[in-house]
């Protein structure tokens, strides 16, 4: 069973749902009713899979053009600025995006 409490329910009654949760009861704390947290049992959360270094060795090519420069416009794209691209090719950068 799912419920969902208010940050404030949360800390006042958090021995409560404790207990809830070690019940067997799936327990939702949301901040202006947008879910945020969620209380899970220990154990639940620690059977996840350990992430393992090289998992995928074999498995991914990356190829040579991975590591070719990246064209002006989407350098820009990636900092948050706005750009122009003229006739001419030429990239012109309008700042960030936020100013627009």
């Amino acid at each position: 069973m799912k419920s969902q409490v208010t940050v404030h329910e949360a800390k006042t009654n958090l021995s409560r749902l404790i207990a809830r949760v070690e019940a067997g009861e799936e327990i939702i704390i949301a901040r202006r009713d947008k879910p945020v947290v969620k209380l899970v049992l220990v154990d639940e959360a620690a059977q996840r899979p350990k992430r393992q270094f090289g998992r995928l060795k074999g498995l991914i090519k990356i190829d040579d053009r991975f590591f070719d420069p990246l064209p002006e416009e989407e350098l820009l794209a990636w900092e948050g600025h706005a750009y122009e691209v003229r006739e001419d090719g030429t990239v012109v950068d309008l700042g960030p995006k936020d100013d627009f």
